[in-house]
């Protein structure tokens, strides 16, 4: 029989698998909703309406052939606030256990974190192909959860305590997005991007990797000293302009594979130890109509489909026979964004949003994605822009994303435990200020 402790340090594996999808920058998953402001205040919805560069090379670059020659710069500062709770009941884990009944909250003390975009679009005169290049922060998490004696799942390792201490994280994956958007005829564009990936993660404890074993207890290696990884994968996009003021697009972007994420990790008692594993990003199908048929107004809905079924490390489930995570069994998500615009002045255009998503995370998979984004299902937006001369714009957007949570049971490679529970809540705020060009 597997003493208390022992089912617990090896059930905790998984608690740190909430690294792999607690948000920093994020909301599809590890991935953004939004670029830019104006992109952002209609909370993404540009498949079929071409606003600003930004905008297009997120979602559809075929708009592209819309927009004047211009560069848009924005920066957003998100904000997101993250808490985990864990509660064990005294007896859960048999003979042994404290007679005491535990329970605690920790929130992560993550901050503000930075998020850069950039677009250049150039269209040549008479000619039907427009050339352009999007440097996008595709994607982002982190967490930072102190250890805590109160809260189980961030309390000492065992035989201290119940936990695995500090949870720490943090992702970012850049895309360099060259583009051609050709004009086919007046009503139809389409485009191609051969997609360029950059990307990072530091983790610890690394529950991706087998343990190593010290006192008798698994002991997570830390995922920390590693480089940039670099990736690969390819968009098309196509846009419809119909004689009835309604337009229509659609995208596909491709799985972005990388290279395996390398670690010079070490054992517990300092023995050099080299772990290589995979992180990919879902491919994402987007359809999108956008409506300009009353003056001084335009609308826009987006539907998105988000494959994490088949994107490693998401994909896979439970424990591997070493006693690793295989992954964090994430259901597809589907995703609806809709944003008006509408145009005050000549100099000044208002916008608002609203976005919602599908959780693929239940009770069966709250305790392997503690502080998972996707818990966060539904967000307002809002922003304007100003035209201060013919060439230059300035715009501004604020994004709120409502509370969710989710909750479940500790899971062990023996199922559930009866009588322990965890809860993830996450919510955030973004502000978001860009410039515009026109040449």
């Amino acid at each position: 029989m597997i003493g208390w402790r022992q089912r617990l340090s090896v059930g905790l594996m998984m608690v740190v698998a909430s690294v792999w999808a607690s948000s920093a920058a994020a909301q599809y998953g590890p991935l953004l909703t939004g670029a830019g402001p104006i992109n952002r205040s209609i909370a993404g919805a540009s498949t079929a309406l071409p606003l600003d560069t930004l905008g297009a090379f997120l979602w559809n670059p075929a708009t592209l052939t819309a927009l004047p020659n211009s560069a848009d710069m924005a920066l957003e500062v998100f904000m997101p606030y993250a808490s985990l709770s864990s509660e064990v009941d005294a007896g859960a884990f048999g003979p042994g256990m404290p007679p005491m009944d535990v329970g605690g909250r920790t929130a992560s003390e993550s901050g503000a974190f930075p998020i850069p975009n950039f677009g250049f679009v150039y269209r040549p005169d008479d000619s039907r192909m427009s050339y352009g290049v999007g440097l996008m922060t595709l994607a982002g998490f982190g967490v930072n959860y102190p250890g805590s004696p109160e809260n189980p799942l961030v309390s000492p390792r065992p035989p201290q305590g119940f936990g695995v201490g500090p949870i720490f994280s943090q992702y970012i994956l850049l895309q360099i997005a060259p583009t051609l958007a050709y004009q086919l005829t007046d009503q139809l564009s389409i485009s191609f991007s051969p997609l360029i990936n950059i990307a990072s993660l530091a983790v610890d404890p690394g529950i991706l990797a087998a343990p190593d074993m010290q006192g008798g207890q698994p002991v997570y290696p830390p995922l920390t000293h590693t480089g940039y990884h670099w990736g690969g994968g390819f968009m098309f996009g196509a846009w419809y302009e119909t004689d009835y003021d309604i337009d229509f697009g659609i995208s596909y972007r491709s799985l972005q594979s990388f290279v395996p994420f390398q670690y010079a990790s070490s054992t517990p008692n300092g023995s050099p130890r080299t772990i290589n594993f995979l992180v990919d990003a879902p491919p994402v199908l987007s359809i999108g109509a956008a409506y300009r048929g009353f003056e001084h107004w335009k609308f826009a809905c987006d539907l998105r489909y988000l494959n994490f079924e088949a994107t490693t490390p998401y994909s896979a489930s439970g424990f591997t026979p070493e006693g690793g995570v295989r992954g964090l069994d994430v259901a597809d998500m589907f995703a609806v964004a809709t944003g008006a615009e509408y145009s005050y002045s000549e100099a000044t255009r208002l916008r608002i949003g609203y976005s919602y998503n599908t959780k693929p995370i239940g009770e069966d998979q709250a305790f392997a994605n503690v502080a998972s984004p996707f818990v966060m299902q539904q967000a307002v937006t809002l922003g304007g822009t100003y035209d201060i001369s013919d060439r230059f714009n300035v715009s501004v957007a604020y994004a709120h994303f409502f509370t969710g949570s989710v909750s479940g049971p500790w899971q062990t490679p023996r199922g559930p435990i009866p009588g322990t529970n965890v809860t993830s809540e996450l919510s955030a705020d973004g502000i978001d200020v860009g410039v515009g060009f026109k040449y």
